[in-house]
């Protein structure tokens, strides 16, 4: 039980730490996989908090689906 208590304080910070990457970063790329990054602690977070249907609708779509259109986009833009 003390295990899920510490994971309820630890995954947010992890997520704000994300967070912050992902608006300091300077390159594209990396700043799309901390945002994944991001959605998949998002994703665990639901799992911590009971929420499997929407846990997994976040980690298909969030951390997935966007990333991978992120990353088509900035490939298919010229980068300087």
């Amino acid at each position: 039980m003390a295990e899920f208590q510490v994971l309820h304080v630890i995954v947010p910070i992890l997520m704000v730490a994300s967070a912050v990457m992902v608006a300091r970063l300077k390159d594209l790329i990396a700043a799309v996989i901390a945002l994944a990054a991001l959605s998949l602690l998002l994703s665990l977070q639901f799992y911590l908090l009971q929420a499997p249907d929407v846990a997994l609708a976040e980690a298909g779509i969030g951390a997935a689906i966007t990333t991978a259109i992120f990353v088509i986009a900035i490939r298919s833009t010229r980068r300087v």
